[in-house]
């Protein structure tokens, strides 16, 4: 008789791949939900209930979800998971899959303090499997209510539970650590919505524009080049703020002068952030050029709010290498402790 699988394991790389492909939210809880449910039974039952067909009789278990742990305990993939493994290769050229392997980590991702679907040490163990050394935590800033923005009182709450999970990691003879940061919103003038003493105990700030984006082209360049010269700032994120496809719609870029933003990252060495998500790609390859031209750094992220989001890294890299981007001026091609001697050197 074959060896059992881990169904709980199949569960969860089910809903990896999902969110890796960008699937509806309710397909991806479906499976997350099957897993947190079934996680709580005691050793034996799951299989009992399974030979009982009463797996569905438990909250969260439906009749997909059932099948797959069926399959699981038969010591089958699931049709389920096969299915989307056979589809979900992502087929990189070497100069792509080159960067791909240098990046080091991702400088950008949100978890469920804020408006992420999956707690920290979950999004956590994605990126170590991804092989990454780090992952930035970078849930947003308290003005974005939308998103459920970190107040001052929860950053700090924040960043004890991220000590406590990366003592974990170090109990464990890991050597992956999460680094603190925050996606902090760039005000109308030009200020940071978090307290200086806060953003000076982070090792990673991103700063991105969520408010105003139709601002003319004069009053967003101050804002951004106002935003770049505060020593607390590290990356500028999805600097157009546009949307090319996705379930928000599409939204045109913000308009402001390239010459004088990416100058301004270059005067005070911050990274213009190349964002991964599908429906961002931001920014377009045209200023991607231009912000190469004049000597800025890149960070490439993912922005990712979900597990297997942590997996779209390809996209700006692929995006980078069309464009000429050398893996030098790409701050997460460092360690760890290359990216923070290169932060700290800003405040």
């Amino acid at each position: 008789m074959p060896t059992a699988r881990d169904p709980l394991a199949d569960l969860r790389r089910i809903a990896f791949l999902l969110e890796r492909a960008h699937e509806k939210t309710y397909r991806v809880r479906a499976f997350r939900g099957a897993a947190a449910a079934l996680a709580k039974l005691p050793e034996g039952e799951i299989a009992t209930r399974a030979a009982a067909g009463k797996l569905t009789e438990l909250a969260g278990v439906g009749d997909v979800t059932a099948r797959c742990v069926v399959e699981s305990l038969n010591g089958e993939e699931p049709v389920y998971l096969r299915r989307l493994e056979s589809t979900a290769g992502q087929d990189l050229d070497a100069e792509t899959a080159a960067l791909r392997a240098a990046l080091r980590g991702d400088c950008h991702a949100h978890s469920d303090w804020s408006d992420g679907g999956s707690p920290i040490d979950e999004m956590a163990l994605a990126a170590a499997e991804l092989g990454h050394e780090y992952l930035v935590l970078t849930d947003h800033s308290p003005r974005l209510t939308v998103a459920r923005g970190l107040s001052a009182e929860r950053l700090a709450e924040q960043l004890d539970v991220v000590t406590e999970i990366n003592a974990g990691f170090e109990g464990l003879g890991m050597s992956f650590r999460i680094l603190t940061g925050i996606e902090v919103d760039i005000l109308a003038d030009g200020s940071l919505d978090q307290t200086d003493e806060l953003l000076a105990r982070l090792d990673v700030v991103v700063g991105s524009v969520h408010s105003n984006l139709k601002d003319e082209s004069a009053v967003m360049t101050e804002r951004m080049v106002t935003a770049l010269a505060n020593p607390h700032l590290d990356i500028l994120g999805h600097c157009t703020g546009r949307l090319i496809t996705g379930g928000r719609g599409t939204r045109d870029e913000s308009q402001f002068d390239p010459a004088d933003v990416f100058a301004a990252a270059v005067e005070h060495d911050k990274a213009i952030e190349i964002n991964s998500r599908p429906e961002r790609l931001d920014p377009p390859k045209r200023l991607l050029r231009v912000a190469l031209e004049m000597g800025c750094r890149f960070s490439i992220d993912t922005d990712a709010h979900a597990p297997g989001q942590l997996d779209w890294l390809p996209n700006g890299c692929a995006r980078a290498v069309a464009c000429g981007v050398p893996a030098d001026r790409i701050v997460n091609t460092m360690p760890a402790a290359g990216l923070l001697a290169w932060t700290a050197a800003h405040d």
